[in-house]
């Protein structure tokens, strides 16, 4: 069983008041583990596909992602051996990273609005995707005072984009006490190692270090799903990507995703997907294609 990894320290990049760096193709270290940390990450993944996992939400991306994600906010990375894109930015900045007040002024009121809503995370689409991935691929060649002045107007214009996705529902929260952190990343953890073997609630309580009754009410507090729920949704997403890159039968991919009957399966993707199975996989190959 692994060990919960958490809280994750960032120092800015030489020169700079916040952290950028590139990751070619897939080597960022950190994309199998959960953790959180006080900065601000803003991660553009050009190409490629694979698991978004913050908080407790999870889903599928294609063709790349930009992704904003509050701080303190418990994610994976975004990026393996298996995701195929070409590479990955993470800008990381504390809320503060221009001082105190910085962020009070009237000027910088649409910033300071971005970052309240990244609390739940946020996915950008479409032209913005697009758009302001290439941005945020050129800051790396900037000077450094360019490169700010970037991160600024990237920043402003996200806060007005309309292709944004708030990924967490309304009402999510994460406590922000270090031994809460480590405890429901524990959780996380487990869930993501195993979620294709059957997982049992007593498990995960234990991993919490709570009664099976307690870790039900503290997991929907802080989550706003049922544990059950959510290893389903795991499983549905794993799922989801199998399909549209695999050549499995639809019946084995039910069982390589964690689910014990076809039925249930395809009844839980369609609810969660509003297609089945097989209409998901023709119409995502169509994309790719």
């Amino acid at each position: 069983m692994k060990a919960a990894p958490s809280y994750e320290i960032i120092e800015p990049s030489f020169g700079s008041s916040f952290y950028l760096s590139r990751y070619d193709e897939n080597e960022n270290s950190k994309a199998h583990l959960w953790h959180y940390h006080p900065e601000i990450e803003l991660v553009y993944v050009n190409g490629g596909s694979g698991k978004r996992q913050i908080g407790s939400h999870i889903s599928y991306y294609t063709d790349g992602d930009l992704i904003l994600i509050g701080s303190n906010l418990p994610h994976c990375g975004f990026t393996n051996e298996e995701t195929g894109n070409k590479d990955e930015t993470v800008i990381q900045m504390k809320p503060d990273f221009l001082g105190p007040d910085f962020f009070g002024t009237p000027e910088a009121r649409n910033i300071r609005n971005l970052f309240a809503r990244a609390k739940a995370g946020i996915a950008f689409e479409g032209e913005t995707k697009a758009r302001i991935g290439k941005k945020i691929e050129l800051m790396a060649a900037k000077p450094q005072f360019e490169r700010l002045l970037a991160m600024l107007e990237i920043l402003n214009e996200l806060d007005q984009s309309p292709d944004f996705r708030i990924l967490n529902a309304e009402g999510f929260t994460f406590e922000t006490r270090v031994e809460d952190n480590n405890r429901i990343n524990a959780v996380f953890n487990f869930v993501k190692d195993h979620f294709r073997e059957p997982i049992a609630l007593e498990t995960a309580a234990e991993l919490a270090h709570m009664a099976v009754p307690s870790f039900c009410r503290y997991f929907k507090k802080v989550t706003g799903k049922t544990f059950t729920k959510f290893v389903n949704e795991y499983r549905l997403v794993h799922a989801s990507k199998l399909l549209v890159e695999e050549a499995l039968s639809i019946t084995d991919i039910c069982f390589a995703s964690g689910f014990n009957n076809f039925s249930h399966f395809n009844k839980s993707f369609r609810e969660f997907t509003g297609k089945s199975p097989s209409e998901y996989r023709m119409e995502h190959r169509q994309i790719r294609d």
